[in-house]
């Protein structure tokens, strides 16, 4: 039998649905009810209830007086005086808080502040820093969109350190001014959907994050203003091994799945609008995924030179969103470290995972020595690749290994795992 919740607040007693005790929740229920409270477990039958007066030192002296008084010895192994299962009958949590404070706080220690909850308490989580990074990559991926894709010319020709023939122009900031002015939908369209591809997918790692009540940041977005793309896209941080191996294999690839669904609509839209494939003189142009190929060569056959690549001035912003979308998660899904790929490795071959990794690290510090010796080139990725050597290339264990994935997480794991070669361009030079 259960007490009505309005019976058990004017008794001072909050029944907790959890196995831990955290003293956030019992002081909230203090300074909501304006007097001490007595939080009981609903799970944990070790633990008798514990009293909240903290919270109370500013609303009640008795409160106070009762949260100084030390408490006695209790022998830890007696069974708790009182409980039956978990659950306190009517009478018995009334008895229990007719009882003096003193004798309340007599049960049993809160947690200590070191141990962490499974979950966070409300208001922990930090929305500050997310927010404000989450704004600059607003306005750094508009600005690259309303600039074509070129937004270092104009910011150092705002600052003056544009060059013209060997001449440095003197600082303007009217050419930015009127291109934004010019091309401001441009800005927002690209904006828009590239935003919407990024957090689609860190919010995919958000959620399973939460049902499995794994700790993790919100989505952390990278403004990167002098990048043509205007990115370096997005991440979460998160405790990893407080997942075990089939729910590390879901937080890691509800990413790239969920990134996809947004970002291969964009892109189709972007290659519908395409009208030309013309380069003009010597300007940049990029290379394009294969399934970005295979959508040109649907709508616009024989326009495309894969020798050539694709002119960035031609660029709609539709295009250049689901291009970076398609970029982005093909980095993620690389076998490697902590990356998506990583996870979805690891789950699906354990340590054996570490050899994958470092076989794969291998092969792209060679293709990059082949770029700079023969092609004469400086590999794009080399930044990216010392920085996942920095970080490590093995996955750490997780909570629990030998969690089963069962036969579809594997099938589609392995599937997954070809999501680089249609989504990545090994050549990109930016």
């Amino acid at each position: 039998m259960f007490m009505p919740l309005s019976l058990l607040l004017e008794s001072g007693i909050v029944v907790h649905p959890g196995h831990d005790l955290p003293s956030e929740e019992g002081n909230y229920w203090a300074q909501a009810l304006g007097r001490s409270v007595m939080l009981v477990s609903t799970h944990d039958t070790r633990a008798g209830p514990v009293c909240y007066p903290e919270a109370m030192k500013s609303v009640d002296p008795l409160a106070s007086q009762a949260a100084d008084t030390p408490a006695p010895a209790v022998d830890p192994t007696a069974p708790p005086e009182g409980r039956e299962g978990v659950v306190y009958e009517p009478s018995e949590m009334l008895n229990r808080a007719a009882a003096p404070p003193a004798v309340m706080t007599t049960a049993a220690a809160s947690p200590s502040p070191a141990e962490p909850s499974p979950t966070p308490p409300h208001g922990g989580r930090r929305y500050r820093v997310p927010l404000i990074l989450f704004l600059l990559t607003c306005l750094s991926t508009f600005l690259a969109g309303a600039t074509a894709f070129n937004p270092l010319m104009f910011l150092l020709w705002a600052v003056g350190l544009s060059m013209q023939g060997d001449a440095i122009m003197p600082p303007s900031a009217m050419p930015l001014r009127r291109v934004i002015l010019d091309h401001w939908e441009n800005g927002l369209v690209y904006m828009a959907c590239l935003l919407a591809i990024l957090l689609t997918h860190e919010m995919g790692h958000f959620l399973f994050t939460v049902v499995y009540r794994v700790r993790a940041s919100l989505p952390l977005f990278i403004p990167f203003p002098i990048s043509p793309i205007g990115t370096m896209g997005a991440v979460i941080a998160m405790d990893g091994r407080s997942a075990n191996r089939r729910e590390i294999f879901d937080i890691g690839l509800a990413g790239p799945i969920a990134g996809l669904v947004v970002a291969l609509p964009i892109m189709w839209i972007g290659v519908q609008e395409m009208k030309t494939f013309q380069r003009i003189g010597a300007e940049p142009t990029l290379p394009v995924p294969l399934v970005m190929r295979a959508a040109i060569d649907h709508f616009h056959p024989g326009k495309y030179n894969p020798e050539v690549g694709f002119p960035l001035s031609q660029a709609n912003p539709w295009f250049m969103a689901g291009w970076v979308g398609l970029l982005v998660t093909g980095v993620n899904m690389l076998p490697v470290s902590q990356l998506d790929g990583g996870h979805v490795t690891y789950a699906l071959f354990g340590r054996k995972a570490h050899w994958v990794a470092r076989g794969f690290m291998g092969l792209v510090f060679g293709y990059m020595a082949y770029l700079v010796i023969v092609e004469r080139t400086t590999p794009t990725w080399i930044l990216m690749a010392v920085l996942v050597l920095f970080l490590g290339t093995d996955h750490p264990p997780t909570r629990d290994d030998s969690a089963q994935l069962g036969w579809w997480r594997v099938v589609l794991g392995i599937l997954s795992l070809a999501i680089p070669l249609f989504c990545l361009v090994p050549n990109l030079q930016l």
